[in-house]
């Protein structure tokens, strides 16, 4: 779950701090004292894109910082595929905005925008207006579906299988070619194994090669390092060996009046042996390093040989005679070419058979999960204020195979007695889809592994009863996630786990967005401000005291 959020210089937002809890983490305030802009940084540092300046006045650059704790051992799986380790089961995702670029951080280790949607992708999910609209797509509503029918399985199976099928098509589609133009293809893949066959590589070939070349074109400078070497070591008056070895003659007398330095004698004896095998590899080297003009140019014409083949087959050995069977391959394909075509045609059919059958077995499950799954949805729709609803799930099926099956779903709806069914896109305004995506969350709560959930205007256009409906719905749903939700209605307020008020307030000459977490005075305060305006009244403080006390009861 989010345990904090940091943010410093985001539009009206100074410095901001908020450590969240468990359960449903309520964000209140007077409208355009900056919940939303908490909600656009928080998203910001989510990967999500900058909505226009959000620098603010307090420096040249805003900071967004959230902390997650992740205790969940599959959920840590997934994030290490994804190249990232929690550290004391926790992990970090910053965002630091300038003008005109930003820096994302994960761990403090910079990242790319993609990854950091990709890792908090896992971890937490917003449902604003934009989210919303998500609903409305079709596809969209079948992953509702598998979902809620944990059809993940055999979703698995058919992606799989439509992964054979495809390279089956792909397979029969090389044999689409008349005799003259097979007779061609046979003669130029034959000509490329013969360059290749021709060639004799061996496996460590090029990297000898580029060793030797290296030799052969510095041998000059090598040469006289290498020369002065041996003078320092065993040439001239006073070099190094003679030095050593008459150090040894010395200390062999030495030690035979005191034993005592016996161990220093044998440790001089194996320095002088070292430095003789020493001298005498480097006199080997040097002799090696004589330049011949006719190795050169053939070590330069193998190489151009290699580096030809490289270009034409792959880089190095191993992909060069990987190129190699596959042509050989082809080869046994284009001179058995009916038979060949018709074993692919064979496998194409077995693959395309299979296919049908997952995918049968995926429309199988899913239709079996559309049944309760449209009464949950019905059934909570109605607990959220609708006034008749009538929904049903039709599916429908693609003209092809795709990797998730061939069916289309669409979610077909009426909200309102004596209107017939439609499609949800032609049905819901604005606030009805917040609501029904707020009643599909619900109806997923336990299916659904995103541990924090974000809710911005899900309260638009609703209050009263509807709205203590909401308000139920959310907590619900807070049994299984950790929810955040922005809200101006004191029925949702009153049952908040943990409550943050905002506040915009005037320092200095500037204005800035406070936050703050309520302790019970506090939200009984708030709450009662909700539903009293400004100045509430003893009687809005005891309105909000019993409704309170009455919105943990209602789930």
């Amino acid at each position: 779950m989010l345990l904090n959020v940091h943010v410093k210089n985001f539009a009206l937002i100074d410095e901001a701090e908020m450590d969240l809890g468990r359960g449903l983490n309520v964000i209140t305030g007077e409208t355009g004292a900056g919940k939303s802009i908490l909600i656009d940084a928080v998203s910001a540092a989510l990967g999500g894109r900058l909505r226009g300046d959000v620098i603010g006045g307090y420096g040249e650059s805003a900071y967004i910082e959230l902390v997650f704790s992740v205790d969940d051992e599959r959920k840590k799986a997934a994030l290490s595929d994804l190249g990232v380790e929690t550290e004391y089961d926790c992990i970090l995702i910053s965002r630091r905005i300038f003008e005109g670029r930003s820096i994302h951080k994960i761990n403090d280790e910079t990242a790319t925008a993609a990854k950091v949607r990709a890792v908090t992708g896992l971890l937490m999910d917003i449902h604003g207006q934009h989210e919303h609209q998500s609903l409305l797509r079709r596809d969209y509503q079948l992953d509702i579906v598998d979902r809620y029918g944990s059809c993940e399985q055999y979703l698995a199976d058919v992606g799989s299988r439509y992964a054979a099928w495809q390279k089956a098509r792909q397979a029969l589609a090389r044999f689409d070619m008349n005799e003259e133009a097979r007779l061609r293809e046979l003669d130029f893949v034959s000509f490329e194994i013969r360059e290749i066959e021709e060639a004799s590589l061996t496996p460590d070939e090029e990297e000898e090669l580029e060793d030797s070349l290296r030799r052969f074109k510095n041998s000059e400078r090598l040469a006289s390092d290498v020369g002065s070497a041996l003078q320092y070591l065993d040439e001239g008056r006073d070099n190094a060996a003679e030095q050593v070895s008459a150090a040894v003659r010395y200390l062999r007398g030495a030690a035979g009046t005191d034993q005592a330095l016996s161990g220093l004698l044998e440790s001089m004896e194996t320095v002088e042996s070292i430095l003789g095998d020493g001298i005498r590899e480097l006199r080997d080297y040097s002799a090696s390093l004589e330049y011949d003009p006719g190795e050169l140019r053939r070590i330069e014409l193998r190489l151009d040989e290699i580096h030809h083949l490289e270009s034409k087959y792959g880089r190095g050995y191993d992909e060069i005679m990987a190129a190699l069977e596959r042509r050989r391959a082809r080869v046994e394909e284009l001179r058995d070419y009916d038979a060949a075509r018709e074993a692919a045609g064979a496998e194409l059919a077995r693959c395309q058979s299979e296919l049908d059958e997952a995918s049968g077995r995926l429309t199988g499950a899913r239709r079996a999960a559309a049944a309760p799954l449209k009464a949950a949805i019905s059934e909570a729709l109605s607990e959220l204020g609708f006034l008749a609803v009538d929904f049903d799930i039709v599916f429908t099926q693609t003209p092809s195979y795709t990797e998730s099956g061939r069916d289309q779903a669409a979610f077909m709806i009426s909200v309102n007695p004596g209107e017939p069914l439609r499609p949800l896109d032609e049905v819901a305004s604005g606030g009805e889809l917040s609501r029904i995506m707020l009643g599909v969350k619900a109806v997923l709560s336990d299916k659904d592994e995103i541990p924090s959930l974000i809710f911005d205007e899900i309260d638009a256009g609703i209050s009263g009863r509807t709205a203590s409906k909401v308000a139920v719905k959310l907590r619900q749903i807070a049994a299984h996630h950790q929810v955040i939700c922005i809200t101006h209605l004191p029925q949702i307020a009153a049952a908040a786990d943990v409550h943050f008020c905002i506040e915009k307030n005037a320092y200095g000459g500037h204005t800035r967005t406070d936050i703050s977490r309520l302790d019970t005075e506090g939200e009984i305060a708030e709450v009662a401000r909700l539903l009293g305006g400004e100045h509430p009244s003893e009687a809005a403080r005891a309105a909000a005291m019993e409704l309170k006390k009455t919105a943990k009861e209602d789930v």
